[in-house]
């Protein structure tokens, strides 16, 4: 790694919504620093930081700003809802407001904090085309051919939801993978587990592509709420408990809106030595 633009270290902050934990770094005055190598780094628990996933905010032209995912495993990501709302609220504080605009790869989305401090962002319309999501061509989305008959929904990442009776006895950790890396899906993909514990109310659990198990996941929790409605489980607003806590869904016309609370929890700096040792 070129560490000549980063002569005294590289700071950070580290941000949470529900236990989905984030590091977040702001190059919007200066070059984007961030490589697979450093994600990787900067991803492992025990000799970098940690995180579920790695979030750069990079200047924008007809928005506040510039959105950018890392997985851990030095992939990119294409969407992260929870970082996302944890960022734009930093945001909003930032720029005085309570509501931002931001760019990511699915385009122009938008943001704002509710009265009761809840931070809500519009991830988009959902993706249903096989091609879009990706899933192989000529596989029907809605029913993919998979024991437990699951549904492949697009967040601006692919997903695929298994409705199960428990969601508590899944296996994720056995099961997540498998399906993470099934020749079904061309960029792999994120995998759901999720169950009806109520009236418009649901329990999920998640596999994350490039990360492994998380607390929460924001893209992942509103493909569940399109799957869920998509096979008449559920209306298009949805309450989702996941190991972290508690998000609400709104399937609306203009795109999926999910609310919940956000974290700042430090700020810090990554040393000069530690970035040689990339």
């Amino acid at each position: 790694m070129n560490t000549k633009r980063i002569q005294s270290g590289l700071p950070f902050m580290k941000m949470h919504g529900l236990g989905n934990d984030f590091v977040v770094i702001d190059a919007r005055a200066g070059v984007d620093p961030v490589t697979p190598s450093l994600a990787r780094a900067l991803g492992d628990r025990h000799r970098g930081v940690g995180f579920d996933q790695l979030a750069v905010i990079r200047p924008a032209q007809g928005a506040d700003f510039t959105l950018d995912f890392w997985n851990n495993d030095g992939t990119r990501a294409g969407a992260c809802g929870n970082a996302t709302r944890c960022v734009s609220d930093y945001m909003m504080r930032q720029l005085g407001r309570a509501d931002v605009t931001l760019l990511t790869e699915r385009g122009q989305l938008s943001a704002v904090r509710r009265e009761d401090g809840m931070v809500s962002v519009n991830m988009g319309a959902p993706i249903l085309e096989a091609a879009q999501i990706p899933i192989l061509p000529g596989i029907d989305p809605a029913h993919l051919p998979l024991g437990g008959d699951p549904i492949a929904v697009g967040m601006g990442n692919p997903h695929c939801v298994f409705f199960v009776d428990d969601a508590e006895a899944v296996e994720v950790d056995r099961q997540g993978p498998v399906i993470e890396h099934d020749p079904l899906f061309p960029e792999r993909t994120n995998v759901e587990f999720a169950s009806v514990i109520g009236l418009d109310h649901l329990r999920m659990r998640v596999w994350e592509r490039g990360t492994g198990i998380t607390l929460a996941c924001g893209s992942g929790t509103c493909a569940t709420a399109v799957a869920a409605h998509l096979r008449g489980l559920t209306g298009k607003r949805v309450l989702v408990d996941v190991d972290g806590g508690q998000l609400e869904i709104d399937w609306r016309d203009d795109g999926v809106w999910m609310t919940g609370p956000t974290a700042h929890v430090f700020d810090a700096t990554l040393t000069q030595d530690f970035l040689d040792a990339i």
